[in-house]
């Protein structure tokens, strides 16, 4: 089975073009079949050249807000330019988040973006995180009103912050299916630590895949089954450390080893 990275995991690595290429070349040696382009400005001449060049296609990307609902043609024309049919969104700004007001009309807004993308032979993509699953002030989830009103709109489903939000993995994606050609493989952990007073903490966090506490074998089966083509492995935290790298090849060795 083949597996993607998203590239905002090791950022710091792809600032330049010339690290962006070395690292993707990096990448297809230890395994990774495709990438999702994130957590670098956003240059489609560029990418091209590195997918190209290191045989890494690009299959997702996150983009700014503002481009994808007042930048909408020009951003199609670039994705397709270098041969990617999922245009994707990285999560709301806070702002939108103040009211429901603002998250609904946005919501819908996109909406309406997505039907203009999908016209056009593309995607439209929404990454979700943990805060979709708060409720408006009727009750209804933020997830489910995109689902309900929002019917042009696909999700990339994060495997964590499924989990993180209260909702397991396995189940959730039943009401999604059909709608998550492409997806987020990312692993939770509890982490134990001592604060300088002494305080122990013991909370959520990041992990290479394998690492942490997912199921991911049965997950993976179950999403392939509700429509899912590209499992993308997503380490929000991976640029963290001094060998980012090492731990996305952790994620690529586990699932490979499924």
């Amino acid at each position: 089975m083949e597996f993607g990275l998203n590239l905002y995991s090791i950022r710091k690595l792809i600032a330049t073009e010339e690290s962006f290429l070395e690292t993707a070349k990096k990448l297809k040696d230890m395994g990774y079949s495709f990438m999702q382009f994130s957590g670098a400005p956003f240059d489609a001449q560029k990418i091209k050249r590195v997918s190209d060049e290191s045989g890494l296609p690009v299959v997702l990307t996150h983009v700014d807000i503002d481009r994808i609902l007042n930048d909408t043609d020009k951003l199609i024309e670039e994705h397709n330019y270098f041969g990617c049919k999922n245009i994707g969104l990285g999560g709301m700004k806070n702002g939108v988040m103040k009211d429901d007001k603002t998250w609904k009309e946005t919501l819908d807004k996109l909406n309406v973006v997505a039907e203009k993308i999908e016209k056009a032979g593309s995607k439209f993509f929404f990454h979700q995180h943990h805060y979709e699953f708060h409720a408006f002030e009727d009750g209804t989830l933020a997830f489910d009103y995109m689902l309900k009103n929002c019917p042009n709109i696909n999700f990339t489903l994060d495997s964590y912050w499924i989990q993180y939000g209260g909702f397991n993995p396995l189940t959730f994606v039943d009401k999604v299916k059909g709608k998550m050609e492409c997806v987020h493989l990312k692993d939770y952990r509890i982490n134990r630590t001592i604060t300088e007073e002494g305080k122990v903490e013991l909370r959520p966090k990041y992990a290479p895949c394998g690492c942490g506490n997912m199921e991911f074998l049965p997950i993976i089966e179950k999403w392939k089954e509700c429509g899912t083509k590209y499992f993308i492995v997503e380490q929000d935290d991976a640029s963290t450390y001094p060998d980012p790298l090492g731990q996305v090849k952790l994620s690529i060795d586990y699932l490979k080893s499924l």
